[in-house]
């Protein structure tokens, strides 16, 4: 059970982030001013992600925004986003390549003192600025005394954990927020290069303040493909993404969320996993769309999870493609019924 993880205190050399308890209003946190509660850390500029708006304009605004919902309110969700992922970075920077624990789930995958860490302060952030919201996060699943919420949180503190543990900087922080079961903010971050990609709905993804693209690639045989893994996969999922792998130019492995960080800003242009959770992938549909890329599931149907007190984070197997034309060849090579 998770309830065996020994305090994480004694696996700092030098710790200097206090151990969150759940029940607490507000957590201290390590900074420059001790005066300072973790839901109140100021937003590095260096890694702003939010243009400077002058009334209701915004440069990087591409589309119209969902029903209900205005830009002041969405440039709200997007700092206090940024303060969650800043204040989990603080965490997961303190346990990267130290010695720690390793326990695994009832699924065998693994999870250490830093994902729940890292959790609990993300929690806690979220709660204080939108008590209203709900939250699921990876570790911990629904938060919230109400049984339905219009906006949800949905956590994933390390998605690649075995790339965490391993000394890797591939993993990532994702955080998505949902309306009425829409992503309508991602952020993928990368705590380690100190890189963060943010996709906001009506908006052009940044990564680090700078807008990225995904670039143009209409022929599968060009293709540079990115999965975690497909040993991973099922047996049947495999033979599918075989039939991928054998048409594209350069096949690679091995990098969790962040391969999909790539294809945002245009380095690679094709992306196939299959037996993702909600949490590993809604955070990722702001980023990809916003970027110009396309995002879905093996048949091509949008991708959706609605969270709840009772949901269960369901597999998903996810294709995203910086190009429509590579996306449909992709699928037309899945053949998945």
């Amino acid at each position: 059970m998770l309830s065996q993880i020994p305090k994480p205190v004694s696996f700092f050399q030098n710790p200097s982030i206090p151990i969150p308890n759940p029940n607490a209003p507000t957590l201290p946190f390590s900074t420059p001013n001790p005066s300072l509660s973790l839901t109140h850390l100021p937003l590095r500029r260096r890694r702003s992600t939010l243009a400077m708006a002058s009334g209701s304009e915004h440069p990087n605004d591409v589309v119209p925004l969902p029903l209900g919902l205005d830009r002041t309110e969405l440039d709200r969700f997007a700092a206090v986003a940024n303060k969650v992922a800043d204040a989990s970075g603080e965490v997961i920077r303190k346990y990267f390549r130290q010695k720690f624990d390793i326990l695994d789930k009832d699924d065998s995958s693994p999870v250490t003192i830093a994902d729940q860490t890292a959790e609990e302060y993300m929690v806690s952030i979220i709660s204080e600025n939108f008590p209203s919201h709900a939250i699921y996060g990876e570790e911990n699943g629904w938060r919230c005394k109400e049984m339905f919420a219009d906006y949800v949180w949905v956590l994933d503190p390390i998605d690649g954990t075995k790339s965490f543990i391993t000394g890797k900087p591939v993993f990532g922080t994702l955080i998505a927020l949902l309306l009425r079961g829409k992503p309508i903010l991602g952020i993928i971050d990368q705590p380690i290069l100190k890189e963060r990609w943010i996709g906001i709905s009506g908006r052009k993804t940044t990564l680090n303040g700078k807008v990225v693209s995904t670039r143009t690639c209409t022929n599968l045989a060009q293709a540079y493909l990115y999965t975690t893994s497909p040993h991973l996969f099922s047996a049947e999922a495999e033979e599918a993404f075989i039939r991928v792998r054998n048409k594209v130019k350069v096949p690679l492995y091995g990098c969790d969320c962040y391969a999909y960080a790539l294809l945002a800003s245009g380095y690679v242009d094709l992306v196939v996993e299959s037996g993702l959770k909600p949490y590993d992938f809604l955070s990722l549909i702001p980023v990809i769309e916003g970027g110009g890329g396309v995002i879905t599931d093996w048949k091509g149907h949008q991708l959706y999870w609605e969270a709840s007190p009772n949901s269960h984070a369901t597999s998903f197997n996810v294709v995203a493609a910086g190009d429509k034309q590579i996306h449909q060849q992709a699928l037309d090579s899945l053949q998945w019924q």
